[in-house]
Formats: structure tokens, sequence, C-alpha cells
């Protein structure tokens, strides 16, 4: 048997496992597939000796995974997916981009900036569906079934690939109104004057000066954990926020928000965009995260 026979029987092994996981059975394998049940059982069968590991439990009534097995379905379904994908990519003469994506964002800076971009990227590929999530709060990209992440903070994991785009600086604000009223501090230590409006627990602002960076803790009567609800305060003259300049943008750049302290502030963020998994990434999310990466650079 050549080299291409071997490979060609193990993808027929794969393609029928994984048919007979997602159909329940055999015998729905097989009327998914169009090939014969014992042509299933064979290549299952097949496959199981190869790898020296039981994937399935049989039973008269029903197939279930082992936990090898269900790590094992994890693992190649992703595959599978991305073969079909790049067949269907080779055989459309547009190469148009179908399927579903699903993207995650923080709340403001999705309105701001991501959104704007949305129609753009659905008139080029008007066959591609887009699931967009605008959250504040930092998840489990893999567990929601994330496809890209768009992140404005630091983002920490051993599987993710995460591409830099832009960055934008922290600023520290409020409205003339109620600096008018208060007084506008001076030096970041006047803070502690000052009603400071915080963001997800963030009790401590950072600042930096001749000796490095420093925090300052600062406390108020109002906190979120949307910077929406922050901004909206500030422009009312509730208090003080701290915030990505990008969020200024906008409604918000004529909302008579003025930044303050901008001398001992020189921390910035990245814009990243992010696959929670470096493996079997689909090729609409690699030129929808394409897209985001060129135009979010021009935005920013």
């Amino acid at each position: 048997m050549n080299d291409e026979q071997v490979e060609m029987d193990r993808f027929q092994e794969l393609a029928a496992f994984v048919a007979v996981v997602e159909a329940g059975g055999f015998s729905a394998a097989a009327r998914r597939t169009g090939d014969s049940q014992s042509a299933i059982s064979k290549s299952v069968s097949a496959l199981e000796r190869r790898l020296s590991v039981q994937l399935l439990n049989r039973s008269t009534r029903s197939v279930t995974l082992t936990d090898q097995g269900r790590r094992y379905y994890e693992r190649t379904k992703p595959l599978l997916e991305e073969m079909a994908q790049a067949d269907g990519e080779l055989m459309s003469s547009t190469h148009e981009l179908s399927g579903l994506v699903r993207i995650a964002t923080p709340a403001t800076f999705g309105r701001l900036h991501v959104l704007p971009l949305v129609p753009q990227l659905l008139t080029v590929h008007p066959k591609l569906q887009l699931d967009l999530k605008l959250v504040d709060s930092v998840q489990d990209l893999l567990v929601e079934g994330i496809d890209l992440a768009i992140r404005v903070s630091p983002f920490h994991s051993p599987d993710a690939v995460v591409k830099r785009v832009a960055n934008t600086s922290l600023v520290c604000a409020g409205s003339r109104v109620y600096f008018e009223q208060h007084g506008r501090p001076e030096v970041p230590e006047d803070l502690v004057n000052h009603n400071c409006l915080i963001f997800n627990g963030m009790e401590n602002w950072t600042f930096s000066g001749p000796r490095g960076s420093f925090n300052v803790p600062v406390s108020g009567n109002l906190s979120s954990n949307t910077v929406e609800t922050i901004l909206s305060a500030v422009q009312a003259g509730v208090g003080i926020g701290m915030f990505f300049r990008a969020s200024l943008s906008g409604e918000w750049r004529d909302a008579d928000i003025v930044t303050v302290l901008d001398d001992f502030i020189s921390e910035t963020r990245d814009v990243s965009l992010i696959w929670p998994n470096r493996k079997f990434i689909s090729a609409r999310v690699r030129q929808v995260t394409d897209f985001f990466a060129l135009r979010l650079a021009e935005r920013l």
C-alpha cells in the first residue's frame, strides 16, 4: 500500500468516526454519508486499532464516546471543518466568504469603532453571518464559542493567538461643569478630594512621575462594570473617570469632556485581535481578522 492510499484510509477512518459521533450511531452515520454500515464500522475499528485506544462505547441501544474518544473528537473535528472550508473555497469561483463568525468586543469600544465597520464587511461578503457580542467582562473565549475577540486590555492564555493592531492611551477626564464646581486636580494626589467614578473595581489609578509609576487610591459614589455608564456620568458632571482615549470619539468627542493630569499619564493599552486557539482557524475567521486589523488601525 502506497503512502497516498494510507493517508486516504486515515482520512476515511477519521471521517467515519466523526460521522458516528454526530449521527449518534453507525446506521445513522451510514445514512448520512452514503456508505454501508459495515464500511463505517470497519473504518472506526481500524482507527481504534491504529491508535491502540477505545474511542466509542458500543451497546445494542447506543454509541457513546469514551473519555479518550471525546478528547480525540474535540481535537479532530475542527480539522475536518477546516478541510471542508478549504475545499469549498477552491470549488467556489468567487471565493465568497460564508458562514458564522462570533466576535466579542468591549461594549463602548465596539459601538464606537467595530459597529461602524460591520456594514462594509457585510457588503463585501453578504453571505457572511456575524454574531457580535458587546461585553466589557473578560470571558472564556473557548467556552463561549468566540471565534475572534477584540481587546483593549491585556489578555493572557497559553493557547491564544494575539495580534496587536494599534494602541490607545489612558486618560483621566471630567466635564467642564464638574471642574467649575469642584476645581481641577493639579497632581494625582488631589484625586482624594474628588468624586472618582470606578470602572470594574479599579480603585487604584496608575500615574507616572520622576520616580516612576505609582498608584493613587480613589473612591466615589458610582461604580459600574461598563465604560458607557462611567462616560455618561462623567458627561453629566457626576465625577471624574479613567478610561481609554479611544472611548472619547463619536458623540463623546463633543460632550464637553476635558482631560486632566495628562503629564502624569504615560500608560497605553494595546488594541488586539485574539483567536482563542492557535489550531484550525477557518479561512473566514482569518479574513475577518485581517479586515478588522486593517480598518481598526486606520481608525485609531
